[in-house]
């Protein structure tokens, strides 16, 4: 039966001005790492091929998604759909607010990063009583919700390798592209409002489609009070500081 149209996603990720299936459809492309085809979109949006290819037509038509045909396994090769440019500035992009922030009295580039931290830290007082006491999985719930509000498109999930932490939006790249310690930032928030290990698997700078977080909570002790870190962290695998290309960048990119 399909899914009543709106459902699927928050209606605070849907791009203003396309609500309904179109919204749902532009949010899927936005999620996606590697295009999508009409078959894909059916499946994931639980509505019918005729539908989705009338959508896809007019969002074409409008430039917001650019069609090419690829080989995928054997067969005919099909039509996949990703983002225009134009497509991608549908999206939150709050730089107005956050340059307001940062320029109201800053003054060089040690006090605007000083000015980030402050905004993050106001952010995490924010959560404070939401995030007190709660389990784990809770409070991934909690700062992804915050973060979704933020214009990031976050969510979570579990993987091989443990809880991660995904935002498929960037709403202050322009900025972050010449201050990226606000990428820094945003990680040591993150690390603290959790209460845990965090490292970033891939980032939007370094041309991913998204930026991955994998999340490390404390194994409790014997007496059920908090312990150590389970597994080791180790330092970020960013091109621009390692010079190497963490294989799940390789994945997403």
């Amino acid at each position: 039966m399909p899914m009543p149209s709106g459902q699927r996603h928050d209606a605070g990720q849907l791009p203003a001005g396309y609500r309904g299936l179109r919204g749902e459809i532009l949010v899927e492309f936005k999620r996606s790492g590697t295009g999508l085809t009409a078959a894909d979109l059916v499946s994931l949006l639980s509505v019918s091929l005729n539908a989705v290819r009338h959508h896809l037509k007019e969002l074409n038509r409008e430039g917001l998604v650019t069609r090419s045909r690829e080989q995928r396994g054997v067969g005919a090769p099909v039509h996949v759909y990703q983002l225009s440019s134009n497509g991608e500035g549908l999206f939150p992009r709050r730089y107005e607010v956050l340059l307001t922030h940062l320029l109201a009295g800053a003054s060089g580039r040690a006090a605007i990063v000083e000015a980030v931290q402050s905004r993050y830290a106001a952010l995490g007082d924010r959560l404070k009583h939401d995030l007190a006491d709660a389990p784990d999985h809770q409070r991934l719930d909690t700062v992804a919700r915050t973060l979704g509000e933020e214009g990031y498109m976050a969510d979570w999930s579990e993987t091989s390798g443990g809880l991660r932490l995904t935002e498929h939006n960037c709403a202050i790249k322009a900025v972050a592209e010449h201050f990226p310690e606000i990428c820094d930032a945003e990680e040591r928030f993150l690390r603290d409002v959790l209460g845990a290990g965090v490292e970033r698997r891939s980032h939007i700078l370094n041309g991913c489609k998204a930026c991955e977080y994998s999340i490390h909570f404390p194994e409790p002790g014997p007496d059920g009070d908090p312990g150590t870190f389970a597994g080791p962290l180790h330092a970020p695998t960013d091109l621009a500081v390692t010079g190497r290309t963490d294989q799940r960048d390789q994945e997403i990119s």
